[in-house]
């Protein structure tokens, strides 16, 4: 693979160590540069979080043993055209106003300067966003007060090439309201200067797709195009995750209108092969034009990347880093068991001349065959991306699930009772082939590769023998499963430990398991109000006040002005009406006014004119409880305050009853509402307002 090219308008492209966790080793990152040399990336962003100086202890300078680590990592990177990006993260404790604070920070940048370092990044993710009190009077906002100290930072050290900002609202779920609509973004956006670049994960923290349209979205806001910090294959959030599937739905069309793209990946070292490997092939992808993937049969496959091609190429790669001997502690070589005639030379063994070979009758001393491609094909099917298992793992659980509830045929001497066993055979074929595949992993040369995936594949491992296990007595074959069912299971036949038992008191546990039987996520559609919705809302409404207060009836709570919106008393604004329907029928509903004066008169409803100056707008959303996922009230609100914001309103107030706990968490945990005092409301009703 070419090198990008280099220079201001490079595509940065590589690897970026974000992840908590151990930090990697200094021969690691050197070896990661090799590879990146190799494959044609030309990026490393130093970032590790649980490295103290990087985030916790910024403020300390590096003493000299980690100064002279410091600068040959980077001379490292150098020799293998790598820019190395230095990040900092001081956003956990740093006041933004305090002069002796900046002065801190920028002694530390200069010092890795001196290093030999010429690319430098702040990173303001995953800290809270409030501001302390000295915060709050030198600066309007979070996003001001970061991006003047960014901008400080950048001139000071003589603008670099490459400097990079990540936002504390780095993906597109933590932002308030909607991407367009963000102070945040659009703060930062404005004010940040044209040579600073911003990092962004996506539409989520882990992104399962970035869309062409997503990113041009944030590129408007933001006023130039984002880096892609992606951590598809992340894995420091559960320590029974690896991901090992291809760099995938990211289509090749986002190069030319992004900055670059780095990867953030598993925690382990070794296991990145697949991740890394494929994201190179992935960037290179236009520019070679590659072929659609014609065997995947996906009419929106990329014309110009095709992930299971991708990740063949790797796969074969990565088998011969299993197969180097390089590696200390690996396995002897195998014991020839029967000595017979031949012209060749002997092989060379480290074994002694005496070593035992056993005679015909006794067992033959085990040796594993070598491992092969498809060995790791199904080991990445098996650990494949955060939101997709492999094709072989998919074809296990649906097996699985239907052997378990088919399982009544199983002893039967019927037709079912004959394809039941076929499959049974067809599951226990592929669960022999899992065991198999782990016997040769754990005899492969390499054990610094085994060692990274040796728990992982210990884990799979168990829980595909109980699976087999179950199925053979299902099928009558003995009793070899009591270890799985048994009253009192050895600790490693029961998963999770306090994590696990917490879960499953849950009662969310496992909706959002990749393979669901039955489906546990409903379908929502979301459609705009029309005139035939009308008893449908009041129903909807009546049960909710029923809900909200058992002891008082519908006709004792006080008047409100979202009552009279939701029982027609009073007509929504145009374009601000939207209801909400899964498989049962209409489940919800969310209803705005533009301007609430003159429906405050119609209904003589007495409201603040201070309020009402700096809040013209109302809203009222209900979702019935069956309605457990937020996201259709939250699709709904963003639609309606848009569409109130498009009228010229500065802002939107929503009346609560104190009884409707469900509602005012909603409200709450979107940022933007705030609970404020007006007048003349009944006793058990509370406000809350947001500025547009």
């Amino acid at each position: 693979m070419s090198n990008p090219k280099t220079g201001a308008g490079r595509f940065i492209c590589g690897v970026v160590e974000g992840f908590y966790g151990r930090p990697w080793t200094m021969e690691q990152r050197t070896e990661l540069f090799k590879r990146e040399q190799k494959w044609g990336l030309n990026t490393y962003l130093y970032a590790p979080k649980d490295d103290y100086k990087h985030r916790m202890y910024w403020r300390d300078p590096y003493v000299a043993e980690e100064a002279e680590q410091l600068i040959a990592l980077i001379s490292a990177a150098k020799q293998h055209n790598v820019d190395f990006v230095y990040a900092i993260s001081p956003g956990l404790d740093i006041t933004f106003s305090n002069p002796k604070e900046v002065a801190a920070l920028k002694r530390k940048l200069d010092q890795v300067k001196e290093f030999g370092c010429s690319s430098f990044s702040l990173l303001f993710d995953d800290i809270e966003r409030e501001m302390c009190a000295a915060d709050k009077q030198a600066f309007s906002s979070f996003a001001h007060a970061q991006v003047a100290i960014t901008n400080d930072v950048y001139q000071h050290l003589g603008k670099p090439e490459t400097f990079l900002f990540c936002p504390t609202d780095y993906c597109s779920s933590q932002c308030t309201l909607t991407v367009s609509l963000s102070p945040y973004l659009n703060a930062v956006g404005e004010n940040l200067l044209p040579g600073i670049d911003i990092l962004w994960t996506g539409p989520k923290v882990v992104s399962h797709k970035i869309s062409v349209e997503s990113i041009e979205e944030v590129s408007a806001v933001l006023k130039r195009p984002p880096v892609i910090w992606d951590n598809i294959h992340a894995n420091d959030y559960d320590p029974q995750r690896l991901l090992l599937g291809p760099y995938k739905d990211r289509p090749t069309e986002l190069i030319p209108k992004l900055r670059g793209v780095l990867t953030n990946p598993n925690c382990e070292f070794h296991p990145n092969f697949v991740a890394i490997h494929t994201l190179a092939t992935w960037c290179k992808a236009p520019a070679d034009g590659g072929q659609r993937d014609v065997e995947m049969g996906d009419e929106e496959q990329d014309p110009c990347y095709s992930p299971q091609k991708a990740l063949m190429l790797a796969l074969t790669d990565w088998l011969q880093e299993f197969m180097s001997t390089d590696q200390p502690g690996g396995p002897r070589p195998p014991v020839r068991l029967k000595k017979e005639p031949s012209d060749e030379e002997p092989m060379q063994t480290d074994v002694a001349e005496s070593s035992y070979v056993p005679s015909p009758d006794e067992n033959p001393l085990y040796t594993a065959e070598p491992l092969t491609l498809d060995d790791l094909r199904l080991l990445s099917e098996l650990f494949y991306l955060p939101y997709e298992h492999g094709a072989t793992a998919r074809t296990m659980l649906q097996e699985l699930d239907w052997l378990k509830n088919h399982g009544q045929a199983a002893t039967a001497e019927t037709e079912q009772s004959a394809e039941w066993r076929s499959r049974a055979q067809k599951f226990d074929s592929m669960c022999e082939a899992v065991v198999q595949m782990f016997n040769r992993l754990s005899n492969a040369p390499n054990r610094s590769i085994l060692y990274d995936l040796y728990n992982y594949i210990c884990d799979i491992k168990s829980g595909v023998d109980m699976a087999r296990f179950y199925v053979k007595t299902l099928g009558g074959q003995g009793q070899p499963s009591a270890q799985v069912m048994q009253d009192e299971p050895e600790p490693w036949r029961f998963r999770g430990a306090l994590s696990g038992e917490f879960q499953r008191m849950l009662p969310g546990h496992g909706n959002r398991d990749l393979f669901r039987q039955p489906l546990m996520t409903a379908v929502y559609c979301i459609r705009p109000y029309c005139p035939e919705d009308k008893a449908e809302v009041q129903k909807i409404l009546r049960e909710m006040q029923k809900g909200g207060d058992a002891t008082s009836s519908p006709g004792a709570q006080p008047p409100l002005i979202s009552d009279s919106l939701s029982t027609g008393e009073l007509s929504p604004s145009p374009e601000c009406a939207l209801v909400v329907e899964d498989d049962f029928g209409m489940c919800g509903y969310a209803l705005a006014l533009t301007d609430v004066k003159p429906a405050a008169a119609k209904i003589q409803r007495a409201v603040s004119e201070s309020v009402l100056k700096e809040f013209p707008s109302l809203v009222v959303v209900q979702v019935l409880p069956r309605v457990t996922d937020p996201s259709p009230a939250k699709h709904m609100i963003r639609r309606l305050l848009s569409s109130i914001r498009s009228s010229g309103s500065k802002g939107v107030f929503c009346e609560l009853r104190h009884s409707d706990r469900r509602m005012i968490n909603f409200y709450s945990k979107l940022g933007s509402f705030k609970q404020i005092e007006m007048d003349g409301l009944p006793q058990d009703v509370l406000v809350m307002a947001a500025s547009l």
